[in-house]
């Protein structure tokens, strides 16, 4: 072992020396050879700078920087659909409908997609300011933006869904989202709920307490939740608190292939025990135990530790071709079976008991839906209309989005504004109740219109 990390002082001593240019010690070995090292194990084995470091932190207590706004980002377009109350976005003076044209002098139009997203997340961290052109407005506004500590719950969307049924989207699991997920469900009716809709799709995962404490709610006392294997370790069983008094309505889940680590794990759980009916696509497959260690000058490293079962016995990581770990990984493929007798499968995430996919737009609604025209609509639509709770988007709506887009050189035939209209039609109520009302009203639109949600609706209202 000396003599190994011996050469590597010498490697880095000639290289000080002798380099054309010469070479900082961080970049040597906080983006070389540390990074190198961890290459060579697994994926998700990685290197924390300082700063890396401290936005883990922060992400550990779900803390975010930002402005508080809610934008539509469209490739060379930002447009906002909601300025969250009491934000900097919100004291600015930031409106639903304007559109950002320059962020820091960067004009957006000039970016390609990618640049912009990267642009806005760069934004976040610092002051900025915003070239903001407002509908009716001909004079373009100049605003400063300071960011602040946003609360960013992990719980970010929540209504009824259908009569009885109650629908919550999870988008992470930090501290905290077990109980976030009980209040949420309480507030939507608790135990007199005929039924759940979970929505774990994009959720990257995060916290296997959190995990826990979440499937601890639907599952059985003393019920196995999820078990660990690993080399410097003896199996580990994880199951469901004694003391526990779980929901007995029928649960869905949805996920698809970004749905990942913890959220796996309850989904995996739940499907195990015949507790939910999981509909989408097939999630991503991280099933791996990882440790934290805090280092000197605050850095840390990400290790691969061992691996979560589900109650099955299956697991849910992916083939890791080309690390130490692709042996062990691929011996988990195989059939496993729930507590009812149906099979399931290990070794390549979590398999949808059926597959659903989101619904495949025709070509005038890609039109829409790419030009941003739709939400630029709602924004003049917003300004000139005082929107209720019941608004819906009638003929004489739909009349005046055909003008707006008329004036605007996108002129659809009679045959595929008969075909999309019903899409359309909710589509465009979505983005008016969202910009007149909140995000969370837009929401749930969207959601009576998803096919997942639907088909998930219809299961869990057969029981």
């Amino acid at each position: 072992m000396a003599r190994e990390l011996k050469k590597l002082v010498d490697v880095y001593s000639t290289l000080e020396s002798e380099n054309a240019e010469p070479v900082p010690p961080e970049i040597a070995f906080y983006q070389g050879a540390i990074p190198g090292m961890l290459r060579t194990l697994d994926p998700h084995s990685i290197f924390f700078d300082p700063g890396q470091y401290d936005q883990l932190k922060q992400m550990e207590k779900s803390e975010h920087k930002g402005f508080g706004t809610i934008v539509s980002v469209l490739p060379g377009r930002v447009i906002v659909l909601q300025a969250v109350q009491g934000s900097p976005s919100a004291k600015a003076g930031l409106a639903p409908g304007d559109e950002i044209l320059a962020i820091n002098g960067y004009v957006l139009a000039r970016l390609e997609f990618e640049q912009l997203v990267q642009l806005l997340s760069e934004a976040r961290q610092h002051e900025a300011q915003l070239d903001v052109r407002r509908p009716g407005n001909a004079r373009l506004l100049r605003m400063m933006l300071t960011p602040e500590v946003m609360d960013s719950p992990s719980v970010d969307r929540a209504f009824m869904v259908a009569p009885g049924v109650g629908y919550l989207r999870v988008t992470s699991f930090d501290q905290g989202t077990g109980k976030l997920v009980k209040d949420t469900i309480e507030k939507l009716g608790g135990a007199k709920l005929k039924g759940l809709v979970m929505d774990l799709r994009d959720n990257p995962g995060g916290v296997a307490q959190a995990a826990l404490e979440t499937a601890a709610l639907f599952l059985k006392p003393e019920q196995l939740i999820f078990s660990i294997r690993g080399r410097a370790q003896k199996t580990e069983e994880v199951r469901v608190p004694k003391e526990a008094e779980p929901y007995q309505f029928p649960v869905a889940i949805l996920i698809n292939g970004k749905t990942a680590s913890a959220s796996e794990i309850v989904t995996g759980a739940l499907q195990d025990h015949d507790r939910a009916s999981v509909f989408g696509q097939p999630s991503y497959g991280k099933g791996l135990v990882q440790n934290v260690y805090p280092l000197s000058s605050n850095t840390g490293v990400a290790l691969t530790i061992a691996f979560y079962y589900t109650p099955s016995g299956r697991s849910i990581q992916h083939p890791l071709q080309g690390s130490t770990l692709e042996a062990t990984a691929a011996s988990m493929k195989g059939t496993y079976h729930t507590d009812s007798g149906r099979e399931v499968h290990g070794g390549g995430g979590i398999e949808p008991d059926e597959t659903v996919w989101p619904a495949q737009l025709d070509q005038l609604a890609m039109v829409l839906d790419a030009s941003g025209s739709l939400t630029s609509f709602a924004g003049e639509y917003v300004r000139a209309h005082k929107i209720e709770e019941n608004f819906d988007a009638t003929p004489e709506v739909l009349d005046e989005l055909k003008v707006f887009l008329s004036a605007r050189q996108i002129q659809p035939g009679i045959s595929d504004w008969l075909k999309d209209r019903q899409w359309i039609q909710s589509r465009v109520k979505q983005e008016i109740m969202t910009m007149g009302l909140g995000v969370a009203k837009g929401d749930e639109v969207e959601m009576q219109r998803d096919p997942i949600v639907r088909r998930a609706i219809e299961k869990i209202t057969q029981h």
